[in-house]
């Protein structure tokens, strides 16, 4: 998500599960080939496994930029063909390229030739007038035939004209049995579901009709709902973490990044969230805040206390 899944907050959430993949924020694919590639492809190994998503709607571009992330060691390369922001659309990518499933197999075919990772594709499941399931099938099947490893379908439509990208997120009616519907009748394909999922009980339910759920805005607004993903999914013998250990196991980094010159408020804005629902959350919220203003080794030293005064 765009200015949410930076660095910092994957490191964070990897704090929490170990075995959950993770999405950057989308690049666009002409950044990652003339932008500075050391800043916008940033990540810590602890990270993995770790998808770049990428922007884009021409296939020698998104190919160059499949094999520069490729060499940076994602672990899969997502194109986002979901976003339905005024800015994608006038780039003609995004949710645009719903409407257009032979180039969007083209680009998949391109990236699928330049590189061996996984390559996936996040998707509406339709938009404007062009949202029967009978369109949505046709768009997976178009892509599916260029080499598509994963297709993360989010369960809404998008209105590309009259809505807010804000609105597009809960304005158009969830329609779960339609993802459902495409795992029933492509059997082969990897289907994985997208929207309004908030809990791992949700996450479950899914589980029972696709093969994977990703969690968008919940992760952000409540990133503790991964605490038990891994014991529950994964591997029964892992251990959940609790919150204390969960931030302790960030003081390296936290430390490392603001020796390296990084802001304090960068490191720890996606921290707010961590005790949400719990007596003396906002006393945690105000701390991350209050700590902004002060300088690294104080920030450290006062995070670390308020840690303390949190299970006091």
């Amino acid at each position: 998500m765009m200015e949410r899944t930076d660095r910092h907050q994957r490191v964070f959430l990897r704090a929490i599960t170990q075995h959950t993949l993770l999405y950057t924020e989308m690049l666009h694919a002409r950044a990652v080939i003339h932008g500075d590639r050391d800043r916008l492809l940033a990540y810590d190994p602890v990270e993995h496994p770790l998808s770049l998503q990428l922007g884009g709607s021409d296939p020698e571009i998104l190919a160059e930029a499949a094999r520069i992330a490729e060499g940076y060691g994602f672990d899969e390369i997502n194109l986002n063909v979901g976003c339905p922001s005024d800015r994608v659309q006038q780039g003609e990518f995004g949710a645009w390229l719903m409407a257009h499933p032979d180039r969007v197999a083209r680009c998949v075919e391109a990236m699928r030739g330049a590189v061996a990772v996984p390559i996936t594709v996040k998707h509406r499941i339709g938009i404007d007038e062009i949202d029967r399931y009978e369109d949505m099938i046709h768009f997976v099947d178009t892509v599916a035939g260029a080499g598509a490893d994963r297709f993360t379908v989010h369960a809404r439509k998008a209105w590309l004209q009259g809505l807010s990208p804000k609105e597009n997120r809960t304005v158009p009616p969830l329609r779960y049995p339609e993802v459902w519907r495409l795992k029933e009748e492509r059997p082969g394909l990897e289907v994985e579901i997208n929207g309004g999922i908030v809990t791992m009980d949700q996450a479950a339910e899914h589980l029972g009709h696709v093969d994977a759920v990703m969690i968008g805005r919940a992760a952000i607004d409540n990133p503790w709902i991964f605490a038990a993903a891994d014991q529950r999914f994964f591997d029964a013998g892992n251990a959940i973490p609790d919150r204390e250990q969960v931030v302790l196991r960030l003081l390296p980094y936290l430390e490392a990044q603001l020796a390296a010159g990084e802001r304090f408020v960068h490191l720890t804005r996606h921290m707010a969230p961590l005790f949400a629902g719990q007596p003396g959350a906002g006393r945690w919220r105000r701390l991350i805040g209050e700590n902004a203003r002060l300088g690294p080794a104080d920030s450290i030293a006062r995070l670390v206390a308020g840690l303390a005064g949190m299970r006091a």
